[in-house]
């Protein structure tokens, strides 16, 4: 959770975005020129990249969606010519057809000097070896992570996913020093280590964990683990790939890359730009991009973009952790719930893990909810659950049924974990 506000200074926003206004209005102009989709979206909408001279004015600009991405061939999306792009990249397209993303070598070069820095907050040098497990080909992760490692200058051991017994037999061997994954297998190498009791043997000081969201207990279970630092990495294809934004030392928020992406929070009902510190819907802006840069881009993550500076002496600002997405929220009882508020009940939770499942059905017409959840070994389950219970009451506002299970008890994956199961249309 971000520290209260008292703490730290506030950030000047409007000398932020005054800074970043030039090159917003220069890349409205470049995709007006360069980019059929740009130039029919804009006409359509009545705006001439002339008559944008205020943020205000920008806010006007209609919102880009990952469905338009995925209508439209590249030729009609890209800006760059056709011999200017390098690479192609895809999102995994777990909720629907993948989108396709061209990159020039400038892009290629900018996703590579994010990733480095991301990996820099992180605290990785030249002397670490970084075991890369996410995925390798169309996906962005695996070659993003080994380029920023190699950019710091650090050996990079391009694993990619799956295959536990030999990740498990390179990090002894090579005697890795940090891990990058999603935090649902960061968990699932933490609990194998610990059952062939060769925690002793490891050299992993750092976790970077992205891809999916996560709180602060499945954080606080693998870092005792393994006794190692976790850093929440952040980003997504459309816009470059994991990289854009990282939390420091601090934990406090994750730190986004100014330079690169104008961030806006939206209401997502509503589309109205909501002030600095209100939670809503992060809207992206890439700024330098030339492949297929993007306007205002939808990206259904709710957080906010926090007020303040850390005290790490970050020039870059920062957003909230992601509490979840607006297409993953779902209602009950009248209550519209993002993932991100169970995680918060648990973390407040003693006694309770960080694996979770919510079980969604309707009795006798009636939304019914159960959480299913981890309890520590040594932990009473009843005092767990009636904790657990009065917590997701207090943050949530809402009574469910709370399950406490055993440890290890429920499924572990080495990509995302799902943990919704809405049973009430069945």
């Amino acid at each position: 959770m971000a520290k209260s506000l008292p703490e730290y200074p506030l950030i000047d926003f409007e000398k932020l975005h005054s800074s970043q206004f030039p090159v917003m209005m220069k890349l409205i102009r470049r995709v007006y020129e360069n980019s059929r989709f740009y130039r029919d979206k804009l006409d359509s909408a009545g705006i001439k990249p002339e008559e944008i001279q205020t943020l205000d004015d920008f806010a006007q600009i209609p919102f880009t969606v990952k469905q338009e991405l995925r209508e439209y061939p590249i030729e009609y999306l890209q800006t760059a010519d056709e011999d200017e792009i390098v690479r192609i990249h895809s999102s995994s397209g777990t909720t629907g057809k993948p989108t396709i993303i061209p990159y020039t070598r400038n892009d290629v070069d900018a996703f590579t000097e994010m990733m480095a820095r991301c990996l820099s907050y992180a605290g990785v040098t030249r002397k670490d070896r970084v075991q890369i497990t996410p995925g390798y080909g169309l996906w962005t992760a695996g070659i993003g992570f080994q380029s920023g490692t190699e950019k710091i200058g650090a050996m990079a051991i391009p694993m990619g996913p799956g295959n536990t017994e030999k990740q498990i037999d390179m990090m002894l061997d090579l005697k890795s020093t940090v891990i990058i994954g999603t935090a649902s297998y960061g968990l699932f190498l933490a609990e194998e280590i610990t059952r062939r009791n060769l925690g002793d043997q490891i050299s992993l000081r750092t976790g970077v964990f992205g891809s999916e969201r996560w709180g602060e207990k499945m954080r606080q279970r693998i870092s005792s683990i393994l006794n190692i630092e976790i850093f929440d990495i952040y980003g997504l294809t459309e816009i470059y790939g994991p990289g854009i934004g990282i939390d420091c030392h601090h934990h406090c928020g994750i730190h986004y890359w100014s330079d690169y992406v104008y961030f806006e929070i939206i209401d997502p009902d509503t589309g109205e730009v909501l002030p600095v510190g209100e939670k809503g819907e992060l809207v992206i802006t890439t700024l330098t991009k030339e492949g297929m840069p993007l306007l205002r881009y939808r990206t259904r993550d709710i957080t906010r973009i926090l007020p303040y500076a850390c005290s790490c002496g970050s020039p870059y600002p920062m957003i909230d952790r992601i509490l979840g997405r607006s297409d993953e929220a779902f209602k009950v009882k009248g209550v519209l719930v993002f993932p991100g508020q169970i995680d918060a009940a648990l973390k407040d939770t003693p006694g309770a893990g960080s694996e979770y499942q919510v079980i969604l059905t309707r009795q006798e017409g009636r939304d019914c909810i159960l959480l299913r959840v981890e309890g520590e070994p040594e932990a009473d389950r009843g005092e767990t659950a009636a904790a657990c219970r009065q917590n997701i009451k207090r943050v949530i506002g809402i009574l469910a049924d709370v399950e406490v299970v055993p440890q290890r008890s429920l499924p572990r994956s080495e990509k995302k974990t799902k943990r919704i199961f809405d049973q009430r249309s069945m």
